[in-house]
């Protein structure tokens, strides 16, 4: 059967809102279809196995996680020299970018445990993240800003971490101000592109 590369997309998006709003027991072709407004049948007409619908979500979740072309190039176009406050300005606007879609995060939060006991959904997740980890470093090779490829890595956790700590128990971080906390993770590694002496992040 042909099948409509938009449709497809449509019903993998409407699958990340349900993973989102009804956690992976609620993903169901029949819930994937009233999100997305189909008729009935649709997503298995599109899908052979709930599995192949998990592991489409899994590759289109950090497409809805990236930004557009347009916004990666003008922010490269207004990018200033770099420097440890330029990359402290970038992570923070990551942050708040990221933490603002909750419902991604959600998501890739039960796509998460499902990649546990489903090697379908595990190998769609590990290739889809290794990829957007992968284009981070590249990036951040080209950008000139302080830091290695470990320093992305260690980046990208407290990232991660942080944002899932305040999406689902944001009293654990309670008193800790997420920009506070970007700003000495941007020092440490500020300090370790310059390891004879501790760098102050300029404002």
């Amino acid at each position: 059967m042909v099948q409509n590369p938009e449709r497809r997309t449509v019903l993998a998006d409407a699958a990340i809102e349900v993973l989102a709003r009804d956690g992976a027991r609620g993903l169901t072709f029949r819930a994937v279809d009233g999100q997305a407004g189909v008729p009935a049948g649709t997503a298995s007409n599109y899908f052979a196995s709930r599995n192949a619908l998990l592991a489409q979500a899994a590759e289109r979740i950090h497409v809805r996680l990236r930004p557009d072309d347009a916004t990666v190039a003008e922010m490269l176009r207004t990018r200033p020299a770099p420097s440890p406050g330029v990359l402290e300005r970038e992570l923070t606007a990551m942050y708040h970018r990221l933490a603002g879609q909750q419902t991604d995060y959600l998501a890739l939060l039960e796509l998460r445990l499902e990649a546990i006991r489903r090697p379908e959904v595990r190998a769609s997740l590990t290739a889809t993240m290794r990829a957007n980890l992968e284009r981070n470093i590249a990036a951040h090779r080209e950008s000139g800003l302080p830091g290695d490829d470990v320093d992305v890595v260690l980046m990208y956790l407290a990232l991660s971490w942080l944002i899932i700590e305040n999406l689902t128990l944001p009293g654990v971080l309670d008193g800790y101000d997420a920009d506070r906390l970007i700003t000495a993770l941007t020092e440490l590694v500020a300090a370790r592109d310059h390891p004879r002496g501790h760098v102050r992040v300029e404002p």
